[in-house]
């Protein structure tokens, strides 16, 4: 009986290269070009002074970080209500997400999410050794029905961005709630609220009481957004015992820079530069909204920092050929082409600035330079 060749290298394990590595927003220009970066979604305000101040003064490098985050976890239940001991850390949500697909789902099994989902969960998925399943979305929004529909005995965990990467469309409360009801109990629900501190919705929430009351629910959130500390890459979570604690099981024991914790902290504290960053978006987000509009493109509505821009199908005209003239003018947005959108760009909400040389970049672009009248917004 003859056996299977031996393998002359070192071979990953299946499913490893069924993962396409993700790649970034750009963040450079040509060389003497003044470089707006509106591709990752940062926080154009920065980082808060006191997390700044916190960063700075850490001079103990040389020794090794709290492995639990006790203070961090601390000053986030202090925030928001919540047990500091059903909360773990990470190196962004990033990690979260990954540890949590490592914890719950393995080879056999399948791991859930939204058709235009963030990236990272087919990643998270492969890595474990699951296999991926996409539930179709119904006009750039996830639907319960379609998740639902795509559970099945194997199903373990279900990734859903609320509000989503890269649409920025998000879904009320009551829908959130009729998908855990749905689901069998053993399917963990993680709900990733990178974006929820900039949602201004009456039927809007991140997670945190769908925790509170429900055994098979994790809600994921990061210090890189509003906060402006994604230089440093923290992140947390927030769920059941049993959950945290399987994470915390498989998890790097310093996997939070100190730097991190202590700026992270500093950051969750200064409500003044986070209600400074709302108020920013909240001016601005509208304004882009209507001026990109008012160019004849056709705009997701957004809840988040970032806009979803949709570009003709004309030679001239296209969203590959927008980025091309955009980057020439030291403009940065991101193509989502590995998202299954390659006629849209994701821009993120800049400084007024960046916003409006945007618009007068996109104008000059689509032949409509003439057209702007310069109204509304100081101008």
């Amino acid at each position: 009986m003859s056996s299977a060749p031996v393998p002359s290298r070192p071979v990953p394990r299946p499913g490893v290269l069924a993962i396409e590595a993700y790649v970034p927003g750009k963040a450079s220009a040509g060389p003497g070009t003044k470089v707006f970066k509106l591709s990752a979604n940062e926080n154009p305000l920065g980082a808060s002074p006191k997390a700044l101040d916190a960063f700075r003064s850490l001079d103990t490098l040389e020794f090794y970080p709290d492995g639990s985050s006790l203070k961090l976890r601390e000053a986030i239940g202090a925030a928001y209500g919540l047990d500091p001991a059903r909360i773990v850390c990470g190196t962004g949500s990033d990690e979260l997400l990954m540890l949590t697909a490592l914890a719950f789902a393995g080879p056999g099994d399948e791991v859930l999410y939204s058709q235009y989902g963030f990236l990272v969960y087919r990643i998270a998925a492969l890595a474990a050794g699951a296999t991926p399943v996409v539930a179709p979305e119904t006009d750039l929004h996830s639907d319960v029905d379609a998740l639902l529909a795509a559970v099945t005995e194997r199903t373990r965990v279900i990734f859903l961005a609320n509000p989503n990467n890269p649409t920025g469309t998000y879904l009320p409360f009551d829908e959130i709630k009729r998908l855990q009801r749905g689901l069998p109990p053993h399917v963990l629900l993680a709900l990733d609220a990178a974006y929820a501190e900039y949602v201004r919705r009456n039927d809007y929430e991140s997670g945190i009481e769908l925790v509170a009351t429900t055994p098979n629910v994790l809600m994921l959130r990061t210090f890189s957004k509003i906060h402006g500390l994604a230089a440093l890459r923290v992140g947390w979570a927030y769920g059941s015992a049993e959950v945290i604690d399987a994470i915390n099981r498989i998890r790097g024991a310093f996997n939070v820079s100190a730097p991190g914790i202590a700026a992270a902290i500093a950051a969750i504290g200064d409500a003044a530069h986070t209600d400074s960053a709302v108020a920013h978006n909240e001016e601005w987000l509208p304004w882009l909204t209507h001026e990109l509009s008012a160019l004849g493109l056709d705009v997701t509505p957004s809840v988040t920092n970032f806009l979803l821009v949709h570009f003709p199908d004309a030679p001239g005209k296209t969203a590959r050929e927008a980025d091309a003239f955009l980057m020439q003018r030291g403009l940065i947005l991101r193509r989502v082409d590995s998202y299954g959108l390659p006629g849209a760009l994701r821009v993120t909400i800049g400084t007024e600035e960046a916003n409006r040389l945007l618009v007068a970049a996109l104008a000059e672009f689509l032949g409509k330079a003439g057209e702007q009248t310069g109204t509304g917004h100081g101008a």
